[in-house]
């Protein structure tokens, strides 16, 4: 073959790698812009999600504010129904004016019943002040007050300035004639104000509460709500320019918007349909999830929602969907950008180090380790763009402990630059007692090369901030490698709202626990007065505090399978039968059914399914026997023999302390864990627990008392 010949194939042998090499690069370089797409779309989901936490963080705050104003007006209205006071003397207006036929100015309760409503109506805010009158003959009508009215809905006294009754408010005394309280939704008043009001039975003094035979009349509550509740929408510290919360309800096909708008629209002024993607229509539909919609003027926003328990309501909570992804898709912009040139840059080089690699063999190797310098290079400018992004403080420490990488968040805590933090000792830069909590985790994730997280606490009020701290062993070829990552997150805001939670699910346990005792007089307060024993009875054997929450919230929820028990078996004065005793103990299993889906995050149903069980294996349902049961039911067990010993029954009397001893230490070992007894004992005898629950032996009535001093 001539030498012509070989040079034309190698030439093309030359062509044709070289055709390789550029599909090739092409290919890598349309990869790599798709692979950027659809980093940058995951990046802007992730951002959503982080919205749909806060919004939703908002929205609980917000619900929770609006639900306690709500049962703090009705438990206002309540507490005046249940005036035995209140209940006698409408008793006697009843009588004196529709079986004597005396008006009201000739009856003297008829004063007292005044002053009462008008004092009641102050203290609790169902009360305006008289405007002047507009001509001498015309009366402006009442905006709010309570007042009093017979079983047929007759106005017998009420405070001054009370509203007319419209038929809205006779609709709720409709309602209340069932024996519950009833709600006023949202109207507006004679004057166009926004008002509602609450209506709840009054009980003849004899009569069993709760049964709409025995109601004799009503106390309706009225008042506005302009300066009141809608101040409580408002979320302290959100500086979001488009953020919202508004409240809204279902009326018909419609979407009613029943408190003010920020555009400057009236509570209970605008209606919209509720079909489309508008954004009220979305949380009545579906409360609690998260969406992208358009709000009453059209705008998109983003939106989430809570539908609140006490009223027909729902509170939307919204935030502009530009002004909310704004800094999101700047940043995102220009990190496309960035990956995109980093792209075209690295092709580029590509191609500039093939192309001299083939016409100067003997600078390979240099231009070799310049390309390798460059892309590190980028890689590192590019670590630093994503790091600077992240809302959280990142650093690297190397053995000595000394910085090798720190994000702007981490520089800018310390108020230096983050050129200047690199080298310097923690101890130099943050501070002796600060570096030390970080020099010990360091070194201890250094001995075992496991990561750790900790959680610390600083401030208090409005100052307090908890951080989550992570401390990751960074893994590396190099030898005697001993850098840590450290990642400081705050997550105060998250925290704070679980807090929140926390305390909404307490007020929903002394509810229920509330409800169940009014329907059992004779064992009112026995579920709080379990829970007093077993909080004392985990504490005197150094239980953990998830212990002591678990019997706290079993103790007080143990009798809420009692709604299922006849009010006359709860009440009956005579000896037990075998088959009505059974239907009071199986109350425990049904309290366990009742809760099975309640998220308490601790074994409550568990606990409340094995307070039948005997430590010798005899009981029910499961026949579990010693540690098998959990140590939470074999502290109840305990409390609640004890309790329901020394209290009086409908059936016996009250046990003394000394008898109610000795009968648990002859079932200590079968029925009950001789550990828990004895616990409960030291407490008695060495705590002041006799004195302190002394009040337990008194009669129902009597011990109301000694609940409240307890």
């Amino acid at each position: 073959m001539s030498e012509l010949q070989v040079r034309d194939t190698e030439k093309g042998k030359t062509y044709k790698s070289l055709g390789v090499a550029v599909f090739l690069l092409i290919a890598v370089v349309a990869a790599g812009i798709w692979g950027t797409f659809v980093f940058v779309d995951e990046q802007r989901s992730r951002d959503i999600r982080n919205w749909e936490i806060r919004l939703g963080i908002v929205a609980d705050s917000r619900t929770a504010s609006i639900e306690e104003w709500l049962l703090k007006q009705q438990e206002s209205i309540g507490a005046l129904a249940n005036n035995a006071s209140l209940q006698v003397y409408l008793t006697q207006l009843v009588i004196e004016t529709s079986e004597n036929g005396n008006s009201i100015s000739e009856i003297p309760e008829a004063g007292y019943l005044i002053n009462l409503l008008n004092n009641q109506a102050v203290m609790s805010g169902f009360w305006e002040p008289e405007e002047p009158q507009i001509r001498a003959n015309v009366v402006r009508p009442g905006r709010a007050g309570i007042g009093l009215t017979d079983a047929t809905g007759k106005l017998l006294v009420s405070s001054g300035n009370m509203p007319p009754l419209t038929p809205g408010i006779r609709a709720a005394m409709a309602k209340a004639s069932e024996g519950q309280p009833a709600l006023i939704d949202l109207y507006k008043g004679a004057d166009g104000d926004p008002a509602m009001g609450f209506v709840s039975p009054v009980f003849a003094v004899q009569g069993e509460d709760g049964a709409a035979k025995s109601v004799i009349g009503y106390i309706i509550g009225i008042r506005t709500v302009q300066s009141s509740l809608y101040p409580l929408l408002y979320q302290p510290g959100d500086i979001m320019q488009t953020s919202e919360n508004y409240l809204v309800r279902r009326d018909g096909t419609l979407v009613q918007y029943i408190s003010p708008l920020v555009d400057g629209t009236e509570a209970l002024t605008r209606k919209l349909s509720g079909k489309g993607d508008l954004a009220a229509a979305f949380v009545i539909d579906r409360p609690g999830d998260f969406t992208i919609a358009t709000n009453y003027l059209g705008a998109k926003v983003l939106v989430t929602g809570r539908a609140l328990s006490v009223a027909p309501w729902y509170l939307v909570r919204t935030v502009s969907e530009q002004e909310a992804l704004a800094e999101t898709d700047r940043r995102l912009s220009t990190m496309l950008g960035i990956f995109i040139l980093l792209i075209v840059g690295i092709a580029g080089t590509v191609v500039a180090v093939w192309r001299h690699g083939t016409s100067i063999r003997a600078a390979e190797l240099a231009v070799r380790y310049k390309k390798a310098a460059e892309e590190l290079k980028e890689r590192s400018d590019f670590l630093k763009i994503v790091t600077d992004q992240q809302p959280t403080a990142i650093a690297v420490f190397d053995a000595e402990d000394k910085y090798t990488f720190a994000n702007k968040v981490a520089a800018d805590d310390v108020d230096i630059s983050q050129e200047e933090m690199l080298g310097k000792k923690a101890t130099s830069v943050l501070g002796p007692t600060k570096a030390l909590e970080i020099i010990e985790m360091t070194n201890l994730v250094r001995t075992d090369y496991e990561p750790r997280t900790v959680i610390s606490e600083s401030g208090e009020a409005e100052a307090r901030r908890i951080v989550k701290s992570d401390f990751i062993p960074l893994l590396s070829s190099r030898v005697n490698s001993k850098e840590v990552l450290t990642v400081f997150q705050d997550i105060s805001d998250v925290i704070i709202a679980r807090e929140r939670r926390e305390k909404v699910l307490r007020s929903l346990v002394s509810t229920l626990v509330a409800f169940v005792d009014r329907r059992d007089p004779f064992s009112a307060d026995q579920s709080r007065r379990v829970a007093n024993v077993a909080i004392a009875i985990a504490e005197e054997m150094g239980a953990t505090e998830d212990m002591v929450r678990t019997v706290d919230i079993a103790g007080n929820l143990m009798n809420i399978g009692k709604i299922l028990v006849p009010p006359d078996l709860l009440t009956k004065t005579k000896n037990l039968s075998k088959k009505e005793i059974e239907t009071i103990r199986n109350s425990l299993f049904a309290s366990a059914d009742l809760l099975d889906e309640v998220e308490f995050d601790l074994p409550v149903s568990t606990t409340l399914r094995q307070l039948q069980e005997n430590y010798d294996g005899s009981g029910q349902p499961a026949g579990l026997a010693g540690p098998e049961i959990s140590e939470a039911a074999r502290i109840i067990a305990v409390a609640n023999a004890f309790v329901g010993m020394v209290s009086p029954r409908a059936y016996r009397g009250a046990l003394s302390f000394s008898a109610a001893v000795k009968q648990l230490l002859e079932d200590a070992d079968t029925r009950f864990d001789r550990k828990m007894v004895s616990a409960l004992i030291n407490y008695l005898e060495n705590r002041g627990g006799r004195e302190r629950w002394q009040y337990f032996s008194e009669p129902v009535a009597d011990s109301d008392d000694g609940e409240k001093a307890k």
